[in-house]
């Protein structure tokens, strides 16, 4: 079993606040301290919120678990610090190939155009990012950045109040108390937090069960995503087969709903599987078994007066599309940037209502999108069995059929249309641009465009030298000015511009686009930076 395993990354130390007769206060308390809980802890650090996070162990999570990091995370990784270190270890992947019974019949690239510093996907075990991210903290605070992180602090209970959240944490020292303004609970699907308010929430668990096994093996498999409907070795069921950094491989095996797990998760169960997947000759050595049943679920609210719900304490999707973990990473990037406003005084806490809306939808969304890749996966039904494999046959040889293939529509940023920080959009085209999208990477002569907009709002001009008069915005804003030139001229025109020669864009912190113009108004900008402030 891999040392990550047992890596003790937060080792329990006694505070003293801890002895205090009265609660001590926070500022912000993280309850988590999972990749979501500590992408909040170092997004909030950077925007220079004093912030503690809590978590009831001290390690890094056991097992591979969420693997795939996609696009739009390692973008959000890139600010917060810690992108190129996770591409320099990730296993980077485009291709992946559907087969049906044991043929391949179709293959697909998810990203065919150039232009983007990083790649569709990445695979890199849970284990690593949450390293990385401690790792990111410990170098905060060398730097005087007031974050601390605390292991084996296991909450029993909350108390919401008017003005503040008190928490009661055991610990290897006993019980005690603390209050802080703003609490962010990332403590994942049996949240402590959400059960201590009896709070719940609304779905569906799909009656269906995976097999998931780490394994290690020397194999010259090529990096792709294999995906198998009813392959030989896995009758009437499916499979998928990822590559991990170190000679890791991720098996998924649908097993079905009436099984008992621990039986199957028996190392005596899991071996002949994996043999018949594999085949008899070939030598690999078991890491780690999970297994995971479809569940489908959110929170009907995401914000409960001043306790926020983020990642897999808020939502729930089926794994397969990687909408878990990368959907919570988004949650922390949304909020953020809107709470370090609140807490400024720069903005109404009803900024934090639009957290609620867009996280919600962005729920909905993955929710959706993971029901219907559960419903092809694994038919309820005799004819929608038949109607599966009849599109399974026809796409591999016709594509018309391929889109209708569904082993897992794979995880996108949503767009965040109709939220109340959108300002009117002026261009009507390109739709990948239009305002409440996350904003598309570009190439540039010194860099990208993305790595380049920091932690606050963004004034995008393109082709255009205006000159824009920053102190009359009721917020700091970067003005970074794009021309165009032989190496992106394309890019420039399929991203941002369409038919218009210049443009103007507002780009919030989480870098989604709360307004585009085509030509430069002062007043126009001014307005659309208050409202994406939800003043």
């Amino acid at each position: 079993m891999s040392e990550n395993f047992e890596k003790i990354l937060y080792k329990y130390k006694k505070m003293v606040d801890q002895d205090f007769k009265n609660p001590s206060h926070h500022r912000v308390v993280i309850v988590g301290a999972g990749p979501v809980g500590l992408c909040a802890a170092i997004d909030l650090t950077l925007h220079g919120v004093k912030v503690t996070v809590i978590d009831e162990s001290e390690k890094v999570s056991s097992g591979s678990r969420a693997i795939c990091v996609s696009k739009r995370t390692l973008e959000i990784s890139d600010r917060l610090g810690v992108g190129k270190k996770m591409l320099e270890k990730g296993v980077v992947w485009n291709l992946g190939k559907v087969l049906f019974e044991n043929r391949k019949i179709y293959e697909f690239n998810l990203l065919p155009e150039e232009g983007h510093e990083y790649p569709a996907f990445i695979n890199l075990q849970q284990y690593y990012v949450e390293e990385y991210l401690v790792e990111r903290i410990r170098q905060l605070q060398g730097e005087g950045h007031p974050v601390e992180i605390r292991g084996k602090n296991k909450v029993q209970k909350v108390t919401a109040q008017k003005n503040q959240v008190l928490l009661d944490i055991e610990t290897p020292d006993g019980i005690y108390s603390l209050s802080c303004d703003w609490l962010v609970a990332c403590d994942g699907p049996r949240s402590t937090v959400r059960s201590s308010l009896g709070l719940d929430f609304e779905g569906q668990i799909f009656e269906d069960n995976f097999l998931i096994a780490d394994v290690t093996m020397d194999v010259d498999f090529p990096t792709e995503r294999r995906f198998w409907f009813d392959p030989s070795f896995n009758k009437g069921q499916s499979a998928l087969l990822h590559k991990q950094p170190d000679g890791v491989w991720r098996i998924d095996l649908q097993l079905g709903w009436d099984i008992d797990k621990e039986e199957e998760k028996k190392k005596e169960n899991v071996i002949p599987r994996l043999k018949a997947m594999l085949g008899e000759e070939l030598n690999f050595n078991l890491e780690w078994v999970s297994i995971y049943t479809f569940q489908c679920m959110k929170m009907e609210k995401f914000k409960h007066g001043r306790i926020l719900f983020a990642g897999d304490s808020a939502h729930q999707v089926s794994p397969f599309g990687a909408r878990g973990a990368n959907s919570g990473v988004q949650d922390a990037d949304n909020l953020c940037w809107k709470l370090k406003l609140v807490l400024d005084g720069s903005s109404p806490e009803s900024l934090l209502d639009t957290y609620n809306y867009e996280r919600v939808m962005a729920a909905d969304e993955n929710i959706l999108n993971s029901s219907r890749s559960t419903d092809f996966i694994t038919p309820k039904s005799k004819a929608s069995m038949r109607f599966r494999n009849a599109v399974l046959a026809l796409s591999e040889k016709y594509e018309f059929a391929r889109p209708l293939v569904n082993s897992g529509r794979l995880s996108t940023p949503t767009t965040y249309d109709g939220s109340m920080l959108n300002s009117s959009d002026h261009m009507n085209e390109p739709r990948r641009s239009r305002v409440g999208a996350p904003c598309p990477d570009l190439p540039l002569k010194d860099g990208f465009l993305l790595n380049k907009t920091g932690k606050g709002f963004c004034i995008f001009c393109f082709n255009t030298e205006t000159k824009i008069d920053k102190g009359s915005f009721p917020v700091d804003v970067k003005i970074i000015n794009i021309q165009e030139d032989s190496s992106n001229r394309d890019f420039i025109f399929d991203r941002f511009l369409g038919e218009y020669k210049e443009a103007i864009y507002l780009i919030r912190p989480d870098q989604h686009i709360a307004a585009r113009w085509p030509f430069f108004d002062a007043n126009s900008i001014k307005k659309a930076i208050c409202t994406a402030m939800g003043n």
